[in-house]
């Protein structure tokens, strides 16, 4: 079987002329990738279905979220999971840690390297007497040991990220702590955002059936905000105190009945009404990648390629490592979909960047290069000679 022909960039940039890829050193791509021109098609389309249809566009508007449920089901490789949306994942998280049995269960297990959407939350839960345990995140090797040694007959749940926001590290052997977890009776959460689009990750293969499956379309799938999933394993049977009527709507006539009812699946993750338009925006999307073979497995390699030029070009500028680093301890084949440099004027140097037309993001001392696929070799060499200038001119004014 002949391989499909990896797109190149400037077939691809044509499609983003709204965000003017071809412009631009948009280097955030980790963060907010462009919008292919299609997703401003969708949103008029929404429109347009509300004008005509009134309260009889939610057909459509279901249909849609369909289409995003199986959009990423097959981003995980699943076949079994349920798809429950929400305009976040932390609107979904909330609904999965109010299902947890904390009070036969008071301990919920972490990492020290979680994105804010569990961390800000889990603190805030420890403050009321919940038991949060927090792994050290570093070695990553090892992480998935550790955070399975930790599990015990108390925990109701692990709560950990596949690839870590900070380090862009993967972390492996996931399916050693759903071993875990199944053992103890708790609960597995991983949060998948950073994977999604841009890392293969495959719930059969990474042994997850069993698993919750979190992220969402803001960063590399390119459907904007209000896009968050929450993937329900198989034959789950929690009951979320956060719950909104949607999670009830197959059987709105035995509401009246008494007791608080779900819907199988996703249903029992459902929300409320809410704005459909991200779900028109995000179903042409995934038909636009669809069409054009963008898989994860096509979007790794060209990853990858990019994320060893923005790589090799750092090298090459041989800067001060008292001002910008980067880990070399692990091969790039074991990071996520952006380059991280080390600096403690990480900020300053994204601020810099930015006045010379670089978009980057920075997270504590975390500069980052989020590559995507409509940008050229080019692009990329430029946008890393300019952290060269603006690197030096720091240096300058600091002698």
């Amino acid at each position: 079987m002949s391989q499909r022909p990896i797109p190149h960039p400037a077939s691809l940039a044509e499609h983003y002329r709204h965000f003017r890829v071809a412009d631009r050193l948009l280097l955030t791509g980790h963060s907010h990738q462009a919008w292919p021109d299609v997703a401003l098609a969708a949103q008029q389309q929404a429109w347009d279905d509300a004008a005509a249809l009134v309260d009889e566009k939610w057909d459509l508007a279901f249909a849609r979220a369909d289409r995003v449920r199986r959009g990423f089901a097959s981003l995980l490789d699943d076949h079994a999971g349920e798809y429950a949306l929400a305009a976040s994942t932390h609107d979904l998280v909330i609904r999965f840690l109010s299902a947890l049995p904390l009070r036969e269960r008071p301990v919920l297990v972490t990492t020290d390297g979680e994105f804010h959407t569990l961390r800000r939350q889990l603190d805030r839960l420890a403050e009321e007497r919940v038991q949060v345990v927090k792994v050290p995140a570093e070695p990553t090797d090892d992480l998935a040991a550790r955070l399975a040694a930790a599990v015990d007959d108390r925990t109701a749940a692990v709560l950990v990220s596949c690839v870590l926001f900070r380090s862009g590290r993967i972390v492996r052997g996931l399916g050693a702590v759903q071993d875990a977890c199944r053992r103890h009776g708790a609960e597995l959460l991983v949060d998948a955002y950073h994977a999604c689009n841009v890392v293969p990750f495959s719930i059969a293969e990474e042994g997850l059936d069993g698993a919750f499956v979190t992220g969402g379309g803001y960063k590399y799938c390119q459907l904007g905000e209000g896009n968050g999933f929450l993937r329900v394993p198989p034959g789950c049977d929690l009951r979320p105190v956060i719950t909104g009527w949607f999670a009830e709507f197959a059987d709105l006539a035995g509401a009246a009945a008494g007791g608080v009812r779900y819907g199988e699946g996703h249903a029992r993750f459902a929300g409320a009404t809410y704005d459909p338009v991200s779900h028109y925006r995000a179903a042409a999307v995934f038909d636009f990648f669809a069409a054009r073979g963008l898989d994860p497995a096509t979007l790794r390699t060209i990853s990858q390629a990019q994320i060893g030029r923005l790589a090799a070009r750092f090298d090459a500028l041989d800067l001060d490592p008292d001002l910008i680093g980067r880990d070399r301890s692990a091969p790039l084949t074991e990071v996520g979909g952006f380059l991280v440099l080390s600096s403690a004027r990480a900020g300053e140097l994204c601020r810099a960047l930015a006045d010379r037309g670089v978009w980057t993001d920075h997270r504590d001392r975390s500069l980052r290069f989020g590559p995507a696929p409509y940008l050229s070799d080019q692009q990329l060499d430029e946008a890393m000679d300019r952290l060269g200038e603006v690197a030096r001119t720091l240096v300058g004014k600091a002698g």
